[in-house]
Parts: C-alpha cells; structure tokens; sequence
C-alpha cells in the first residue's frame, strides 16, 4: 500500500486550493510506494505576509518581488519563478534554472514529488517532466529522457562528446593509492579508479603514472579522480570528476585528447547537468551512507536508484556508488544497475584477494 500522507490534512497550499490538493493526492498515489517526507514545505502560489522555512513560493515574474526574495531566502523560503516553459528555483543561495514543458498539473505534481522526499530542485525536475493525465499510466513515474527538462545557464559542452567506455563497468573498486590500484589490478578486475588524497606534487605525479601503467599492464579502465590535468599527460583512460569540477576543468581539452569521463550526481537536476556534457558514464549516489566523504545530500536508497536506471538505460552508462558492499550488491544489481563502484569493500577486507572475487562473481550471477 502506498505510503502517502493524508495531503488534505495539512496545509499544502497556500492560499488552501481544494482542486489542486485533490489533484496532488491523485498524482501521489500513482507514484508508488515511497517513504512520505515530514518536511514543513507548503506551496505558495501568492508570497505570505510571513512565509515558513518551508515555503516555495511561485511567481511569474521575479521583478516586483526583487525587495523580498533575498528577505524570504534568509528566513529559509524559496522562490520558484515560473512562465512561458521556464523554472527557476532560487533557493539556499542558489539558482537552479530550468526549460521545459510546464503542464497545466505542474503545480500539484510539484506537491506529490515533494511528498516523495525528493529536495525541491529534483522534486521541479520532476514537475516539469510530468504531463497531464501521467497518473492514469500503469507506471506514472517519469522515465523518458525526452520529457525531462534542459537545465540553463550552463558553460558550453565540448564539440565533441567525450569517448565512449561499456555500457557495463561492472565491478569499479575506488582505490586510495597506486599500491592498491596494481594489487586489485593483479586480482582480475577491470575497471578502477585512483582517488588519491595527496595534494598536486611530484609524489603525487608519480602515484598517476604508475597507475596508468598498471592499467595498460593489464589493459584494464584507469580512472583518476579529480586531477585531470596529471591524467591527460599521463595518457589515463578516464577521469573522474565532480558537479564542482565542471567550471574548472578544460572539458574541451579532454575531449580532444579522448580521454573518457565519468562525472558525480546526486539527483536529478545533476544527472542533467551531467548529460548536458555528454560524458563517458554518470555516478549515481550515494546510494547508502557512506564515511569515506561528507555527501551533499541524504542516501538516495534502492527505490531511487531503481528510478535512475531506467532513465538513464540506453542514454549512458551508470555506475550505483556509495555504501556498497557485498551485502548489499545482490540488491544495487536486482535495481538493474548494470555498474556498481565500492570504496572500502576490499580495501578493509580481511583477504582482500577473496573480497575482490566475491564482489566480481556477484555480477555474474
């Protein structure tokens, strides 16, 4: 049974919209069975005298309101700017801006979103996505890459799209040094990636390098993580990256060089700034909490997951990350996932030999 909250028992709306709560109730319940959120959010489609931490409040036109928005930000609120198939959702300090097909349900699929748990920038996403009478569907869950909205704003994608890797990775171990690349190399498996710690130093450069050559050694996917200007002259097969990389990188020169790219993404506005790159592969996660990094977002679980796959399946190649162990690969694989990366699962393992071939033999299960 779906878990919804009684949406009507609570002020949704603000002023209260009895026509759209229904319609919202309506398109929740053909969403799926999704933990409800117990955010304070309420969707304001005229600016309250004393807006919460939880309001959206929707204008068509930001420019009378230009007096308020940073006072409504301060206390927490956020402003959606909606009109003529465009979204901008000012919110925390920033912007997230959106063009796209606005339907007329747009706003009450706002609501079920955010009921979903999903943060208002992915819960917009979503909205945009929709069309009207999705809810009659068997599966009213969004899941054609053509509906989704273009994010804007964004630098220019290189003129060519970066060099294509397998659609399955597979196994993708993250690995802390050269030392560990060479030895998980040794064990079979075929995709890695360095993410090291040291800061930009000649040891540094030397850990790249032999890393590249470990994986030529064993023709195998050398990813590095973060440093791609030591990657690109050390002739690394792919870099990693992430969304705070993207304005940094010369992604033009990457491309050039064919190096491939794999890019980080934690939801949905992500994964379409992410495309908009035309990258190697896309990193969903994380997937379950992890220690190994602070994340900027709450564990995305199986349930999203699941949801990413089929958006993303035949448009790129996916790698689940974050939180993943043996324990819990059977269940990122039944999702569809066709990549999963684990960070500490042989690293930590008490034979790591044993871990790596356990890890590899769940794939082929």
């Amino acid at each position: 049974m779906t878990q919804t909250l009684r949406l009507k028992d609570r002020e949704l709306f603000w002023p209260p919209a009895d026509e759209l709560t229904e319609t919202a109730e309506r398109i929740r319940a053909s969403l799926g069975d999704w933990q409800p959120t117990h955010a304070p959010w309420r969707i304001c489609l005229t600016p309250p005298d004393t807006p919460n931490g939880g309001d959206l409040i929707v204008v068509t036109d930001a420019g009378p309101h230009l007096a308020n928005i940073a006072r409504w930000m301060t206390d927490g609120a956020g402003v959606v700017e909606a009109a003529a198939g465009r979204a901008t959702l000012h919110l925390g300090g920033e912007r997230y801006a959106l063009e796209g097909t606005l339907a007329e349900d747009w706003i009450p699929a706002l609501a079920a979103f955010l009921d979903c748990g999903f943060d208002p920038h992915d819960a917009l996403v979503l909205a945009l996505a929709w069309r009207d009478g999705d809810e009659q569907q068997a599966d009213a869950w969004p899941v054609d890459i053509a509906r989704f909205p273009r994010v804007l704003g964004l630098p220019a994608a290189p003129a060519q799209p970066f060099a294509p890797c397998p659609a399955k990775l597979g196994l993708y171990p993250v690995l802390p040094t050269a030392d560990w690349v060479e030895r998980v190399l040794d064990y079979g498996v075929k995709t890695v990636q360095l993410r090291s710690k040291q800061p930009e130093s000649a040891a540094l450069t030397e850990e790249i390098e032999r890393s590249v050559a470990a994986g030529r050694k064993h023709d195998a996917r050398l990813f590095i993580n973060d440093h791609w200007q030591a990657a690109m002259a050390a002739g690394a097969y792919g870099v990693h990256l992430g969304q705070e990389d993207l304005r940094e990188a010369d992604l033009n020169a990457l491309a050039a060089s064919g190096i491939r790219l794999g890019l980080s993404t934690h939801g949905y506005f992500e994964m379409l700034t992410a495309l908009h790159f035309r990258p190697s592969y896309i990193a969903c996660g994380a997937v379950f909490a992890t220690t190994t990094k602070t994340m900027p977002t709450a564990p995305q679980g199986l349930a999203r997951l699941a949801r990413y796959v089929k958006l993303l399946d035949g448009v790129v190649p996916m790698v689940a990350i974050g939180g993943i162990d043996l324990a819990v690969l059977p269940e990122v694989l039944a999702t569809g996932a066709p990549s999963a990366a684990v960070v500490r699962a042989i690293t930590e393992a008490a034979e790591p030999a044993a871990a790596a071939a356990a890890l590899r033999n769940a794939f082929t299960q």
